[in-house]
């Protein structure tokens, strides 16, 4: 059994007028990638909501965001040509080709639903486990790295024991 690499983004907005503001990964060996995203001049849907439950106000992102040729192309060479999975596959993975339709990059990983590493059992105990994993972040703010890292957690921990124990002696191990 091995941990998937996790990957979540931030937007703009709830509706299909919103685009990507946030990037974060964290694959199966516990590397991290997160970045910000500096909206192209196109992109104005901004929802308020929206920015009230991430945090990030569009001056943020014009002054700290990343341009996003440079950020695809990071996520690129962090993926490589592997999969990393969603629990959002269809908000996420529009964003994703959003973002790198907008720089003029071809994508070389691929997102999949987290549901085709999820079996039955997991998918039973997904949400308490998750609420409970979230509990333990103590409030930390709701941000795509943040949110990848909790869906690895519940992931593992909604593993069968053994392979639970094994995974979680791996990542101490290195």
């Amino acid at each position: 059994m091995q941990i998937p690499t996790i990957i979540d983004v931030e937007a703009s907005g709830f509706s299909s007028h919103s685009y990507p503001i946030e990037v974060g990964v964290i694959r199966g060996d516990g590397a991290r990638f997160c970045r910000l995203i500096r909206p192209y001049s196109q992109w104005s849907h901004w929802d308020k909501k929206a920015e009230v439950l991430h945090g990030l106000s569009r001056d943020h992102l014009q002054k700290w965001g990343n341009d996003g040729r440079e950020v695809c192309l990071a996520l690129n060479q962090f993926l490589a040509n592997g999969t990393a999975y969603t629990d959002g596959w269809v908000v996420d993975h529009p964003w994703l080709i959003k973002l790198y339709a907008a720089a003029g990059v071809d994508m070389t990983f691929s997102v999949r639903a987290l549901e085709y590493v999820l079996s039955e059992a997991q998918m039973d105990l997904w949400m308490r486990t998750k609420n409970q994993v979230v509990s333990h972040f103590n409030g930390c703010r709701h941000r795509a790295s943040t949110d990848a890292e909790i869906i690895q957690q519940t992931f593992i921990r909604t593993l069968p024991q053994q392979d639970s124990d094994h995974l979680a002696r791996a990542v101490i191990n290195g």
